[in-house]
């Protein structure tokens, strides 16, 4: 067995993988721990602080719309110049803000860095609009041959990350017993500041790999070849986009303000839904291992697809059930089900194009999901605002059973191992032999 075959979930897997891969799994698996806390703290810090639901609902949309935006960006930027430097920013920025919360809390001060930091929003880890770049940037450090393995991996340790911080979302209000109302969600900014601090030393301290040679030395024959190879992609990014539009409706519906409606449904607060959360995270890290392996046997979309079934009924019975406990037990099995694919799906979008063209790409994929997920919490707290708590659910199934349907449909072509890539040379070297 070759070093690089080895599983990432053993020893020996982990020490196969690049410094780089390791070092970018665990400042995304720190930065879940802060997300996950923000996850579960963030709506019910401004419920505290006299918030209503549609105004968490756009508080939340204009974080999904700043970081649809600046992704498109920044994805393309960093394809030529590099992704190191985008990380810095984030963590740089992230700092400053979240300082700038801790000693001047102000309400806009709290609005310009939960808009442009996507607090709240639950993001498994990922660095924001700066996302495209670190995604790019591990695709890059790992082996073709391994992303379904790595990047189901790291969405597992993401998961474990965001289940800690979640446990720890119980603990944080009341960890200064002085504290009390909005203040006593200090600790929660403190978190997020010192992981901030621990990610940029740790980001400062990777070497980014040299890109290939500049254009001006490729061929014309290259450059024909490349822009047949940028078609087919572009055709396969443009389906990709359609059908994330979908799912992302469907997920921003409910998730963001799941929280707040756990309060407003059954009078429940930190203390009951961060351990469900937590519950939640944890086993969902343990099935994204689970369908990394199964994605090496039967491919990437039915891998994605099958548990997205079960997802879909889980989330649709949330909203009937009579007590808090039940609505739990289901939220955590529907979460299960639904969220191991996330690896998958990350593994799947970077397989669709080359690595010199994958920070575009993540910035699509983001784009397509950021967008409508902005969306969604500004519907669904104006529909609980309005005094609904089931039409949330019925709306956000009803999209998510369109992606089921539509993602085999549109992607079943590209669930392959074979890249874009090789394609040309693979049929160049069929024609030379009928020759």
């Amino acid at each position: 067995m070759s070093q690089t075959s080895y599983s990432p979930y053993s020893r020996k897997g982990w020490q196969s993988l690049s410094r780089a891969a390791r070092q970018l799994i665990m400042t995304r698996f720190l930065r879940s721990v802060t997300q996950g806390a923000l996850a579960v703290d963030f709506t019910l810090y401004l419920k505290v602080r006299g918030w209503s639901a549609p105004d968490i609902g756009l508080l939340l949309m204009a974080g999904g719309l700043i970081g649809a935006g600046l992704s498109l960006l920044i994805g393309i930027v960093s394809d030529r110049v590099g992704r190191r430097l985008f990380l810095v920013i984030y963590e740089t920025g992230l700092i400053l803000g979240t300082s700038l919360i801790v000693i001047v809390p102000s309400t806009w001060i709290l609005v310009a860095t939960a808009a442009l930091f996507g607090f709240g929003r639950g993001a498994n880890g990922a660095s924001g609009p700066f996302a495209p770049a670190e995604q790019a940037w591990l695709a890059q450090s790992i082996p073709k041959d391994r992303h379904g393995t790595v990047f189901s991996f790291n969405a597992g340790l993401q998961f474990w990350g965001m289940g800690i911080g979640s446990i720890l979302a119980a603990f944080l209000p009341h960890l200064i017993p002085q504290l009390k109302g909005p203040s006593a969600y200090l600790p929660l900014f403190l978190l997020n500041l010192v992981v901030a601090v621990i990610n940029l030393l740790q980001i400062l301290s990777i070497e980014e790999a040299s890109k290939g040679s500049p254009e001006n030395l490729r061929t014309q024959e290259q450059r024909k070849t490349d822009r047949q190879v940028v078609k087919r992609e572009n055709h396969a990014l443009s389906l990709l986009v359609t059908v994330n539009m979908v799912n992302a409706l469907g997920v921003g519906l409910v998730a963001p303000l799941l929280p707040y409606w756990f309060s407003v449904k059954f009078g429940v607060g930190p203390a009951a839904i961060g351990p469900v959360y937590g519950l939640t995270f944890f086993l969902t890290g343990i099935s994204s291992l689970i369908v990394g392996r199964i994605s090496e046997r039967v491919g990437l979309i039915r891998s994605i697809v099958l548990p997205r079934i079960f997802g879909v009924a889980f989330l649709i019975m949330i909203p009937f059930m009579p007590n808090f406990t039940l609505a739990a037990i289901l939220y955590v099995v529907r979460s299960i089900v639904n969220r191991s694919s996330m690896g998958a799906r990350q593994a799947f979008s970077v397989s669709l194009v080359r690595d010199q063209r994958r920070g575009f790409a993540g910035s699509l994929n983001a784009l397509s999901w950021s967008l409508p997920a902005a969306l969604g919490p500004a519907l669904g707290g104006w529909l609980i605002g309005m005094g609904s708590l089931v039409w949330p659910f019925i709306a956000a199934a009803s999209l998510q059973f369109g992606y089921v349907i539509l993602f085999p449909a549109m992607m079943g072509r590209y669930d392959t191992r074979q890249t874009f890539e090789e394609k040309p040379k693979i049929s160049h070297g069929l024609s030379q032999r009928r020759r």
